[in-house]
């Protein structure tokens, strides 16, 4: 239902920046470089969680699967362009580190819709 989507948007952005600069600050990386992890996910979360949405609604089940995988791939490299080219810490590397972000936050995200779904 489309009239959802404002909601679904607004906690998945929760989730995601909350987990995703969470864990980069675990990995111990300082506030200039978590503002650009936050940042970065303000970027790529939402035109993400909108399409793979709308995609689902539309289009079906197995549609919103591909959308998922292709969503999700473009965000990884999309975040790993960001870290390589603002971030000061650099290890773990930008495309590895981009990996583990995104596979907790989506996994988290996966863990939380089987409880409100």
């Amino acid at each position: 239902m489309l009239s959802r989507l404002p909601i679904y948007m607004i906690r998945c952005l929760i989730l995601t920046g909350a987990v995703e600069t969470g864990l980069a600050a675990l990995l111990g990386f300082r506030r200039r470089d978590l503002v650009f992890v936050a940042l970065a996910n303000l970027l790529t979360n939402p035109p993400a969680v909108i399409l793979t949405f709308l995609c689902g609604l539309y289009f079906g089940k197995t549609a919103r699967i591909i959308s998922i995988i292709l969503f999700e791939a473009a965000v990884f490299i999309t975040e790993a362009l960001i870290y390589r080219s603002n971030l000061e810490k650099r290890r773990p590397s930008p495309f590895l580190l981009s990996l583990i972000l995104n596979a907790a936050s989506f996994a988290g995200g996966e863990i939380i819709n089987i409880f409100f779904k």
